[in-house]
């Protein structure tokens, strides 16, 4: 009950300190953005392939006043299925705080956090995928300390309903939570940590994340680790990890530059708690090397051709599913 208080006085607080003068100053033309991802996946052993559209997504955002913003993204074709993923208002009150309401991807991780146009790898890591990927409707408040220089901390956190994006009618007896803090050094270095809670309704866990990243120049360097804990012993425990590389090398001719990468990742039997009535392992413990090169064009836009390798360990006993082995994947990208 008292992080509902403290969450409605925020916000409170926070509309009282906005200043109508600066109501005429704002710019209301609405930016639209678009990505689309189109590729197609071999798959060596088994003789097949087949073409997709990963993504066909299309997001509106602007303001209202020079303190309140909105975002509305869907994906025409997540897949082959339409989904609503962000629809949210944010309120900033003074520049280093912000307070959004709405649905919007969850605080925690890295990699999870990345819009498909700015992911690495053609396909997503484990952690992104399976561990710890949450989109959900709720309140999130987030603050910046600015530093000396580059020096940032970011903390954002907030409270969720835990059902997801589609069953937002029920109520609930309390709520999910999920919080992640960012240190931002010079040249490129940071440092990230998350906590989470999960299903208060049904199985709870409870996750925890750390992460480390350096970009500078040319080069990427990242890693990020998961520890999924399920409360009283009802499925094991899972560890995630996520660690790759790339580098950048400038091109003269067609393309502006190509990208050399290579990932590893792995993830424990892992339980995705979507079928609460029959608790058994949904993804088999796995490890993968994965590859690539990305091709960028000399363009105003993003204009990407992705290829890449996948290379999937299993453990003895493990069954693979159908999308989850080896493979070759060469992807098209476009953000406009």
């Amino acid at each position: 009950m008292n992080r509902k208080l403290f969450l409605l006085a925020t916000l409170a607080l926070g509309a009282g300190a906005a200043s109508a003068q600066d109501a005429d100053k704002v710019d209301y033309t609405p930016e639209v953005h678009g990505t689309i991802r189109a590729k197609y996946e071999y798959q060596p052993e088994a003789d097949m392939s087949r073409f997709q559209v990963r993504n066909a997504r299309v997001s509106f955002e602007g303001k209202v006043h020079p303190k309140w913003a909105y975002k509305a993204e869907i994906d025409l074709s997540d897949e082959g299925a339409m989904k609503m993923l962000d629809a949210y208002i944010r309120f900033t009150p003074i520049k280093q705080l912000r307070i959004t309401a709405g649905q919007f991807r969850v605080p925690f991780t890295i990699d999870a956090h990345r819009s498909p146009h700015k992911q690495h790898f053609a396909n997503r890591s484990f952690i992104a995928k399976q561990v710890g990927n949450v989109r959900d409707v709720g309140a999130m408040i987030g603050y910046t300390f600015q530093g000396d220089g580059e020096t940032q901390f970011i903390i954002d956190g907030g409270l969720f309903n835990g059902s997801g994006l589609t069953d937002q009618k029920t109520w609930h007896s309390a709520f999910i939570y999920s919080a992640k803090a960012e240190l931002k050094l010079p040249k490129g270095f940071g440092i990230v940590a998350g906590a989470q809670s999960y299903r208060p309704d049904t199985h709870k866990t409870r996750l925890w994340n750390g992460g480390m990243y350096w970009h500078y120049k040319r080069w990427h360097i990242e890693s990020e680790y998961i520890r999924k804990d399920y409360l009283h012993d009802f499925h094991t425990d899972v560890n995630a990890v996520n660690a790759f590389v790339c580098y950048d090398q400038p091109l003269k001719r067609f393309f502006s530059k190509i990208s050399i990468l290579a990932r590893y990742d792995y993830m424990d039997n892992h339980y995705d708690l979507k079928d609460v009535s029959d608790v058994k392992t949904t993804d088999h413990a796995r490890q993968r090397v994965t590859g690539g090169v990305t091709l960028s064009l000399p363009t105003a836009f993003l204009a990407d051709i992705r290829i890449n390798y996948e290379k999937y360990f299993y453990r003895n006993g493990g069954t693979p599913k159908a999308s989850e082995q080896d493979k070759v994947v060469c992807e098209f990208v476009c953000r406009f």
